[in-house]
């Protein structure tokens, strides 16, 4: 296996303990043959004990030398976004930017990455209670309030809370594939991962509750005959609904409509094909039910912002040589 990425995670007073345990929550927990992929330290401005907002005292074993030796940089939700960023830390981060590392900032960490300048004339988000605050104070940033995280090459801002935990989600598929990332939500008993742009479209876990069995039952069935012709009236037929009450149901447990969350599984399902076959783009998109290849590699691009060609290069390569 390939050298294990060094990640860095930023550590200061008054840091809440959720955000800081969300990255090696992720990372710490990704393994290929029992071997860890992801080598995760926190760094400060300084080594030594810094107070979290909970009042726990934590250790901090580096300072900002181990950006010099670390491959991602990870910017936990900033305490404060009325309050810049140390001047030494935007430093640092300045210099680790042109050096090509991958910059991170998880929820209000985007503020940080901001008054480094890291964000200008990009897209960028941050937790949408302090949006205002942020296009204000970035006017040269093109803020998205409705996104999960974007993605804009080695720089990564995410939405709130949660939000977090897709966006580590997101480079561990970026980096070893939908599987491997799928594998991860699945130990952690949270959704399968989300893509960033598509954030208010994408399938929410359906409520597993007695009286919903019967949808989460044909949504299994569906998932499990995407090559088939598939219609609302023919799930609502399976779950004994009417058309009316399936839509409902359908989007209260989801958050979607049939046809977003459709196409959703449908693209994941010919994720997992180009990572694991060597099948064409038209036996994939047949497969996956899609019309034709044109059509697939149309929705393809439009969710992931690449080519399913170009996807497979990246991952069915990879994995064959893990």
């Amino acid at each position: 296996m390939a050298q294990s990425v060094g990640i860095a995670v930023f550590v200061f007073d008054g840091i809440s303990l959720f955000h800081l345990s969300v990255p090696s929550t992720i990372f710490n927990t990704v393994t290929i043959d029992n071997q860890a992929v992801y080598d995760l330290n926190y760094f400060s401005l300084i080594p030594g004990q810094v107070s979290s907002e909970e009042g726990v005292t934590i250790e901090v074993k580096y300072g900002l030398e181990l950006l010099e030796t670390a491959d991602v940089i990870i910017i936990p939700a900033w305490k404060n976004p009325e309050q810049p960023a140390p001047e030494a830390l935007t430093e640092a981060l300045q210099k680790a930017y042109k050096l090509g590392k991958q910059i991170v900032g998880l929820c209000l960490g985007a503020f940080v990455l901001g008054d480094a300048g890291l964000l200008d004339h990009k897209e960028a988000t941050t937790h949408w209670l302090s949006q205002d605050t942020f296009a204000e104070r970035f006017p040269n940033v093109q803020f998205r309030p409705d996104v999960l995280y974007l993605d804009e090459g080695n720089i990564i801002t995410s939405a709130g809370t949660v939000a977090a935990i897709d966006c580590c989600l997101h480079l561990v598929r970026k980096q070893h594939g939908c599987d491997l990332a799928n594998h991860i939500a699945r130990l952690l008993i949270t959704p399968p991962h989300r893509q960033g742009g598509q954030a208010q479209y994408i399938e929410r876990p359906v409520a597993q509750l007695p009286s919903e069995q019967r949808l989460n039952d044909a949504l299994e069935w569906a998932r499990n005959n995407l090559s088939s012709p598939l219609s609302i009236k023919l799930l609502a037929d399976r779950c004994h609904m009417s058309q009316r009450n399936f839509t409902r149901r359908f989007r209260q447990a989801t958050g979607a409509t049939f046809n977003q969350w459709l196409t959703t599984e449908r693209i994941a399902q010919a994720q997992r094909l180009l990572e694991s076959t060597e099948s064409s783009i038209e036996l994939i998109a047949h497969e996956v039910g899609f019309n034709s290849a044109v059509s697939l590699r149309q929705q393809f691009s439009k969710k992931l912002g690449i080519s399913p060609s170009d996807y497979r290069k990246s991952f069915y390569k990879a994995l064959r040589l893990k």
